[in-house]
């Protein structure tokens, strides 16, 4: 029994429906793979984008309080331990980087540790101060910083002028496999990194 064309026809119309339906079907009800990645971010006095130095000046002087508010929010899908490292640079010293997926070897002002549960965001103060700096040669050294209450004075970084000294905020997290704090974190078979900076000038000049 030979099949007639218009049968044969809506037959094949059949198939390719039945086909497009499935995949459409498929993919609705197939959970999408979630992108995993932390947020990182720093804001001014007013906890807002905007204001990071006092009146605006990027030229800090000393004794001059300078409050900024750092953030971390986890969208990994599980409860992460997330470490941020604030560091001193000045434009010579290496940024983080991330084709390599390594941390600047800049010095550590302050290490900031908390375990966040998945799309929790966590903030916290950074509150610094200029406490001493030296002059020597047109070359400026910050001699001793205060963080959050706490005098640092063995974080020396110099810059000429005393202009582009910066604060690199950079995301660690704890890696399963060793057991060891990690620059960035593991997406899948993909090594990812976060990190931030803010840059200032330093005066001796204290304020009035």
């Amino acid at each position: 029994m030979r099949i007639s064309e218009d049968l044969a026809r809506a037959i094949m119309v059949f198939v390719c429906v039945t086909i497009v339906f499935s995949a459409l079907t498929y993919m609705a009800l197939t959970p999408r793979p979630r992108e995993q990645f932390f947020q990182i971010y720093v804001l001014g006095e007013n906890r807002m984008a905007e204001r990071y130095y006092p009146d605006n000046n990027p030229n800090i002087s000393v004794w001059r309080e300078v409050k900024w508010y750092g953030g971390v929010t986890n969208f990994m899908g599980a409860v992460q331990y997330v470490v941020v490292k604030a560091k001193l640079g000045n434009s010579t010293i290496m940024p983080p980087s991330e084709r390599g997926s390594t941390p600047s070897p800049a010095p550590v002002l302050l290490e900031s540790r908390r375990v966040l549960t998945h799309n929790e965001t966590w903030e916290f103060p950074f509150f610094w101060t200029i406490r001493e700096v030296r002059s020597v040669g047109g070359t400026t050294e910050l001699v001793l910083l205060e963080v959050n209450g706490a005098l640092i004075g063995d974080r020396r970084v110099s810059a000429v002028g005393g202009r582009n000294f910066r604060i690199i905020f950079e995301l660690w997290t704890l890696d399963e496999e060793s057991g060891n704090e990690v620059f960035g974190w593991r997406a899948g078979a993909e090594r990812r990194v976060a990190w931030l900076q803010v840059w200032f000038n330093t005066t001796s000049v204290r304020p009035s």
